[in-house]
């Protein structure tokens, strides 16, 4: 008897599997707020500099208190070509001559200008308060936005080496009721920095724990048959998530406030954690099968299979996980992921396919402003376009293949990609229709390729240990 049969003694896909797969869903729907929340706490508002009025200059005393502001920018801010005010220069002097409408080009071309010295003027009909706005990230400070994000992502890079290795060690359940904390502090953290450079610390804290939250215990405590489902229900949680984000951005436009809304609810999710049952074949390995029995007989209770549960004990689930004990024997390194051909071979695949997709998805989700349209419509339509694209992937990949579902996938979004470089700025319609395609692609994409490594890796692990097993009867 297998861990799996384990299970479906104990009530297979039962009260507990329900309740727990229901509470881990939760925050997994707020995973998209906080990897996505910069399209919204970054977004860059319309600005231009702050008008330096200098009274000496005036031909008119009383004329500055006549002007409409449109003329104001107008001898104060050099237009660009799109007759809309710079960005980054003001003239350095008031050019009342402009206010005359037979000022020529010739005119302006030779005005002198300076950089914004006296702070810019933001736009606030859509946003009031982001961390571009207070804190003046734009014109030669503008990089800092992408730093930010890259700094949240470098963080769930970290979180994902430091954590994984952690939950072998220390056990799935702890490491995940520290992550659920951690989010929630780091969060509300995040939401009163004082500083730029806070903001990025708070942030990078943030990212390290969105990797284990990713890797969900729950599929620990589900039976074989019903992991795909579980695996495409949370799929689709985060996908719902990225809908949540854009009502809430629409609604409350101020960053701090967002960020502590998305937050917040984490300190929830950390108290009713504790509820959480520690993964009973972690236990098993990890040589506690006195602890994985009281789990199991506990779930037995949940799932009414009492008399089931009481049948347990130590010698029975050492007797019946022989298998499990002896792979997690076999200690392996980083080294093996390159060690055989064949190996190495699916690393290097698994990995430029991983690399891609990443880096294309996120790329298209964290640019929702270059595509000119409403930031919270093409919000919805993102998250929208992952619900066909995650279920024809689930059909292609049940009725025809990994393989191919894989190469179409990533194929179609390239092409999408490149096709949006040849699509001149001012077609916004034709563009964002390329870029949703491309991102539903991805999607598809990101849908296979966790059920490609996985079963790669268990189909390689499995060979090997058979290998082992072969060479240790050879010898004797």
């Amino acid at each position: 008897m297998s861990f799996a049969e384990l299970l479906d003694h104990v009530g297979g896909m039962g009260r507990f599997q329900i309740i727990y797969v229901i509470l881990l869903a939760i925050p997994v729907f707020m995973m998209a707020s906080h990897n996505l929340l910069q399209n919204f706490t970054a977004a860059t508002s319309e600005h231009h500099c702050h008008v330096h009025i200098n009274i000496s200059n005036t031909p008119d005393t009383n004329l500055t208190g006549k002007l409409a502001a449109k003329d104001l920018l107008r001898v104060s801010i050099p237009m660009d070509s799109k007759l809309q005010p710079e960005k980054c220069h003001r003239f350095v002097t008031m050019q009342w001559q402009l206010l005359d409408s037979n000022a020529t080009i010739t005119n302006l071309t030779k005005l002198e200008t300076e950089p914004c010295a006296d702070g810019w003027v933001y736009d606030k009909s859509i946003f009031t308060s982001t961390i571009i706005t207070e804190w003046d990230l734009v014109c030669d400070f503008r990089q800092l936005k992408q730093m930010a994000q890259s700094i949240y992502m470098a963080g769930i890079l970290v979180g994902g080496i430091i954590f994984g290795g952690l939950s072998d060690r220390f056990g799935r359940r702890s490491i995940l009721i520290w992550c659920y904390f951690q989010m929630a502090v780091t969060g509300t953290c995040t939401a009163f920095s004082p500083s730029f450079t806070a903001y990025c610390i708070f942030r990078f804290l943030t990212g390290m724990i969105i990797f284990p939250l990713s890797l969900s215990s729950a599929v620990e405590w589900t039976p074989t048959r019903t992991r795909a489902i579980v695996g495409t229900t949370y799929g689709y949680c985060y996908t719902t998530g990225q809908f949540i984000l854009a009502g809430m951005a629409y609604a409350i436009p101020n960053w701090r406030w967002l960020q502590l809304v998305v937050s917040l609810p984490f300190f929830i999710i950390f108290i009713y954690s504790w509820w959480f049952a520690e993964s009973a074949r972690w236990l098993v390995i990890a040589g506690r099968p006195d602890e994985a029995v009281k789990q199991l007989q506990r779930v037995a209770r949940i799932n009414r299979k009492k008399e089931e549960g009481d049948k347990l004990n130590s010698e029975v689930l050492r007797s019946n996980m022989q298998k499990e004990i002896a792979s997690a024997k076999s200690s392996y390194t980083f080294i093996d992921l390159v060690r055989t051909p064949v190996v190495r071979q699916i690393s290097f695949c698994l990995s430029f396919v991983w690399f891609s997709t990443s880096f294309a998805y996120y790329g298209l989700a964290m640019d929702l402003q270059n595509f000119g349209v409403n930031i919270f419509l093409i919000q919805l339509i993102f998250g929208a376009v992952d619900f066909p694209a995650k279920f024809i992937s689930v059909l292609t990949i049940s009725f025809v293949g990994r393989r191919f579902t894989q190469a179409l996938a990533l194929i179609l979004a390239g092409l999408s990609i490149l096709a949006n470089i040849f699509v001149p700025q001012d077609l916004k319609t034709l563009r964002t229709v390329l870029a949703v395609f491309g991102k539903g692609c991805l999607a598809a994409s990101f849908n296979c390729v966790y059920l490609y490594t996985s079963e790669l890796y268990i189909v390689t692990a499995v060979a090997a240990l058979h290998n082992h097993n072969r060479q240790d009867r050879l010898r004797v």
